[in-house]
Formats: C-alpha cells, sequence, structure tokens
C-alpha cells in the first residue's frame, strides 16, 4: 500500500481500531476469513467492515497551480552541514521526464523512483501563497488520517477541508500554522472535549521549516478526541470522520532566509509548494454492513451491501425489511434489518414508530396492499366477505373462502372469521343462510323470506269433533259458491286475491295474516295490495265456511264489516272464498270494465 511509512499508517490505524475498527490494515486480510465476513459459522449476521486502503491511491486530484505551462525553471535547496546547496531544474508539462503533475500525488509512491507534484514558482514571503489541492474520494469514507508527504519545505500554514456532500459544501478538517490565531482567527493547540469533538483545531506542529524535503504532515482525525475509544456509540465522531472529498489549503510559505540583490532571481525560483504523496486513510463508509466496496454502474464506489441493508453506504434497509428501524452495525450487534411479517401475502410494508414502540421495540412493520383476500397489518385475517379455511395454513394463497353468504337469507356479507357461519335474518339458518329454520316456512318476501309456520285453525284439524254439531244448517246458506259470475261480483263490496300467510286465535276471531296480491274491487275500506289482516269468527272457521288454508291463495269477495280492532278485512260463511285460478284474473278484469260502465246496477 502506498505511503509515507508503515509505522506512520500503523500507528495511526491503531486510533481507528480502538474506534471500533475490527480488521487489519492489509487489503488482502479479508482473503483469510470466512466466504462471507458479515455473517458467524452459524449464518447469524455481524457487524463487518470494508479493508483499511489508502482511498487516495490512483484518483484524480486537481490543483489549482502546476508548474510546466508554460516551462520555467525551479531550484531545489537541500543542506549539507551547515551549508545550504541549490540546484536548479525545468518543469516541462508537455516533456513526461520533467512534468510534475497532479497525477503523481496519488500514484505509487516509491522512495527509489520519487515523483513529485510541484506549483508555480511563487513570490517570496511574506506575500500570501494560496494553492489548493482538491480530492474526490468517489463515495463516502470514514477517514482515519490524511498524510502529505514534501519534497519542498512544508508550509508555514495549510489547512485541511472536507466535503460529505461530494464537493457542494465544506467544512474544515484541521488547521497547521506557527501563526494560528492570526492566520486561521483560532487559538494554536485548543484543548478537545465532548462539546468541541466536531470542530476543526489549529496546530503550530510540523511547521517547522526543516527538513527541507522529505517533511511529513499527517493529520489524525480521532487523535485525541474523547468519544473515539466508543466509536460506535458517538454518531457526532461517525459523522466528523466522514467525507466524500478531501481539499488541501496551503497559504503561507516558510522564508528561506535573507537573500541579496544578485540573488534575487535565484530566490523567487526556490519557492513553491511541492509534495510526493497524498493519503487519505480509512475505510468506504458502509455503516458495518458491507465487507467490501464495488465499482457501480457509473464507474463510482458503492457497498455491497448485506444485513437486508440497501443505498449507497447501506444506510437504509431495502424493501421489505423495516418491520424495525435501520441501524448502523455495532461490535455488539449486527442490527440487520428484518422483513416485514406478511403471511406471504404482500410484497410492500412500511415503518410504524408508534407500533414498533407499543411492541416493546420488537416490530413495527405494517403490510400494504395485502393480496389473496386478506386483511391486517400482518394480512393475517381474511377480509370482509371471506373466512379462514382451518385445513390451510394462513400463508397459502387460498387460507381465506368467500362467505358465499345467501342474497335473500342472509342479513350481511360479512361471516364469521374461523366458522364462516353467515348472519341469518329470522327465521333462517344454514351456514350460507339458505334455508328456512324448523317450525319456519319460506315466504314470497325479500325482507322476511322464512316466516313462523302458523297455529293450525280448527278447519285443517283431524277430528271432527271440533265442528259444531248444527254445521250443515249454519253452512247451508253458503254452500255451493264456487263458481264465480257478473251478478256474484257486483253483490260484493270487494274482490281481491289474497295468499294466506298465518293464522293466529284471538278469542271468537282468528287473525289470518294474507298477503293481498291483486285488488280488483276495493269497496270502502279502500282495500290497498300488501299484507293485510283477514277476520273471520271461530264458528264460520271451526264449520269450514269459508274454507281456508295457509300459504294458499284465494279469490275472496266480501261485504264491508267492521273488524274487532277496525283494522283489516272481515269474511263471513256469506263471503266467497275459492282458491284462486289463474284464469280467473282476465275474467276479473272484465268485471272490473263492466263494473266501471254501470253494469253492476243493471245486474
Amino acid at each position: 500500500m502506498p505511503g509515507p511509512s508503515w509505522r506512520l499508517v500503523a500507528t495511526l490505524a491503531s486510533v481507528w481500531c480502538l474506534a471500533g475498527g475490527a480488521r487489519g490494515l492489509s487489503l488482502f486480510a479479508g482473503q483469510a476469513a470466512q466466504p462471507d465476513p458479515c455473517y458467524d459459522e452459524q449464518g447469524q449476521a455481524r457487524r463487518c467492515i470494508p479493508d483499511f486502503v489508502n482511498a487516495a491511491f490512483g484518483r484524480e486530484v486537481k490543483a489549482s497551480s502546476t508548474c510546466g505551462r508554460p516551462p520555467a525553471r525551479y531550484c531545489v535547496l537541500t543542506e549539507r552541514g551547515e551549508e545550504r546547496l541549490r540546484s536548479c531544474h525545468l518543469c516541462n508539462a508537455s516533456d513526461p521526464r520533467r512534468a510534475h503533475p497532479a497525477a503523481f500525488l496519488t500514484d505509487l509512491n516509491n522512495p527509489h523512483n520519487l515523483t513529485c507534484w510541484r506549483s508555480e514558482a511563487l513570490a517570496p514571503p511574506p506575500q500570501p501563497h494560496n494553492v489548493t489541492l482538491s480530492l474526490a474520494l468517489g463515495k463516502k469514507f470514514e477517514v482515519t488520517y490524511v498524510s502529505l508527504q514534501f519534497c519542498s519545505p512544508r508550509p508555514e500554514s495549510v489547512a485541511i477541508y472536507k466535503s460529505m456532500d461530494y464537493g457542494r459544501s465544506w467544512t474544515p478538517f484541521q488547521f497547521y500554522s506557527a501563526q494560528c490565531r492570526q492566520v486561521y482567527g483560532r487559538p494554536g493547540r485548543a484543548a478537545v472535549s465532548k462539546q468541541n469533538e466536531q470542530e476543526a483545531l489549529c496546530s503550530d506542529a510540523h511547521t517547522a521549516l526543516r527538513p527541507l524535503a522529505g517533511g511529513l504532515i499527517a493529520f489524525s482525525t480521532l487523535d485525541g478526541r474523547p468519544s473515539a475509544h466508543d466509536f460506535d456509540s458517538s454518531p457526532v465522531l461517525q459523522d466528523w470522520v466522514t467525507a466524500t472529498d478531501i481539499r488541501v489549503v496551503f497559504s503561507r510559505l516558510h522564508a528561506l532566509g535573507r537573500e541579496s540583490e544578485d540573488d534575487s532571481e535565484l530566490a523567487r525560483d526556490s519557492y513553491f509548494y511541492a509534495v510526493s504523496d497524498l493519503q487519505v486513510g480509512g475505510r468506504c463508509k458502509c455503516n458495518g454492513h458491507a465487507a467490501r466496496c464495488l465499482r457501480d454502474r457509473d464507474a463510482g464506489l458503492a457497498c455491497d451491501c448485506k444485513h437486508n441493508t440497501a443505498g449507497p453506504e447501506c444506510d437504509r434497509c431495502k424493501p421489505f425489511h423495516c418491520d424495525r428501524p435501520w441501524q448502523r452495525a455495532t461490535a455488539r450487534e449486527a442490527n440487520e434489518c428484518v422483513a416485514c411479517n406478511c403471511n406471504l401475502h404482500a410484497r410492500r410494508c412500511r415503518f410504524n414508530m408508534e407500533l414498533y414502540k407499543l411492541s416493546g421495540r420488537k416490530s413495527g412493520g405494517v403490510c400494504l396492499n395485502c393480496r389473496h383476500n386478506t386483511a391486517g397489518r400482518h394480512c393475517h385475517y381474511c377480509k370482509e366477505g371471506y373466512y379462514r379455511d382451518m385445513t390451510k395454513p394462513i400463508t397459502h394463497r387460498k387460507a381465506c373462502k368467500a362467505c358465499d353468504c345467501h342474497p335473500v337469507g342472509a342479513a350481511g356479507k360479512t361471516c364469521n372469521q374461523t366458522t364462516g357461519q353467515c348472519p341469518c335474518k329470522d327465521g333462517v339458518t344454514g351456514i350460507t343462510c339458505n334455508r328456512c329454520a324448523k317450525g319456519y316456512q319460506q315466504s314470497r318476501s325479500p325482507i322476511a323470506p322464512c316466516i313462523k309456520i302458523p297455529v293450525v285453525p280448527p278447519t285443517t284439524a283431524a277430528s271432527s269433533t271440533e265442528e259444531p254439531a248444527d254445521c250443515d244448517s249454519y253452512c247451508k246458506a253458503s254452500k255451493g259458491k264456487l263458481k264465480i259470475n257478473m251478478k256474484k261480483y257486483c253483490k260484493k263490496d270487494y274482490a281481491v286475491q289474497i295468499h294466506i300467510l298465518k293464522a293466529d286465535k284471538a278469542g271468537d276471531w282468528w287473525k289470518f295474516t294474507v298477503n293481498i296480491v291483486s285488488v280488483y274491487k276495493q269497496g270502502t275500506n279502500r282495500i290497498r295490495r300488501g299484507d293485510q289482516i283477514l277476520w273471520i269468527r271461530s264458528k264460520d272457521v271451526a264449520c269450514k265456511c269459508p274454507k281456508i288454508k295457509p300459504m294458499k291463495k284465494y279469490l275472496l269477495l266480501g261485504n264491508d264489516e267492521d273488524s274487532p280492532d277496525q283494522n283489516g278485512i272481515v269474511a263471513d260463511k256469506s263471503s266467497l272464498v275459492i282458491q284462486w285460478r289463474d284464469t280467473w284474473a282476465r275474467r276479473l278484469r272484465k268485471f272490473q270494465q263492466r263494473e266501471k260502465k254501470g253494469k253492476c246496477k243493471k245486474a
């Protein structure tokens, strides 16, 4: 790995290990581990982190000043005892042997073939000499150190900045200056506390003029920060070390000493910035959920996320794995994202913090768009109109069956979730409410499809002893009235088609509930279609004059009489009650038309 020295890298990386790093420095350390470092031998998730690398290696650096355009002379000072020696050379960007591009900052740093980036020649101090180096890392990294190895004397003042948003905004990382307050407005060697752990400090270390070449500035992002020993639990420091870009700004040069007027031109060529190596030590930021970073389609870097996480930094749960909130992995807990429990009936879910808290911080997922006729937070019960088929597990796509409630017999479409029993109307029974219960019989009313079987009146009793002894003489006047004609129609006050529904005894009367099917003659009571009460005296019923049975249809011609409760119509032995025939409807309509023409008066 390129670097100023292995001892420096090891020292800086040890700080990282104290802050939560669990991997070695070598790029090849992962090869000795198991196939997937993010899981243990039992397949349980555990914290995993990418290799510690020099994130700057091979990446492009943009320099605000580079010598060689046009070609220019530069002079290098060296020391031999108390004597300074100066050797001059040509910088020519067009000649690869004499060019000093910014690419030399991040190439392989070989001490036997030292390559240096050099800025253009600068005016001697105290003139300001701002020169900027900008490095894009390609994604978020958790940076442990930034180091610069110089081919020229180290600058008198230098600032290191970071960006967390790919160069859109910049935050100070560290300042170095022999005059911190004068140059950067900050005190030199300020103490670091938990209150200012995320604050850039200014240091007067590493700013001496000597050595004239080969000097080093190395900034450790965590060194001296109080929470570094518990990095996993410090969101402040996790944010502090995060960077997508690094920028180094050289602000002031050291004066090399008094120069004679004869040597002024030579002195001017000796002032420049020159760096042989720029390193940014750290790891791809993957929040403990990936062991490596890969090139994406745009040639950028992205974490190879595990633990059901997603995103460039594994900074969110992947779809359908939000049963608990995303968290960074720690050495103690992998914080794997958990799939929502939707019983295989949903493909999407959302997280609800309130439900998560109510569950004791165990589950907060809410399933969306449950399929297969299921419903509920976990698609764990059947939706309205369906019930559980207990022969199949809830995860089966046919675990819910349609209620199939009868459209007339059921009081609704929702059945019992366990048994499938539909809510039945009065007198209706069956799982789907498709038949009448015991003691009930079918009617033609959609409101009350089943009605109670009426109490059998004396007319249908098997015993003839219930009939009065004088029924023959009592009913003699009404015998033989089984035919209808215009004369009989005109003599009666009303003529209706009735359907006997049920009968109840009420003292000396029988109270029949009837449905008036058709009205051919209304009488003074203005009879209308629909359910009505028909009153017949008990003696008339007992003697079967008129003779009627429940659930039968009859043609009833009778006279207006007062009923016991002043409601309904009355029939007696003089009424004409004949079992209905459909062929009579046309004849009765003719009688109706003749009545309107006054024919009844002639009859």
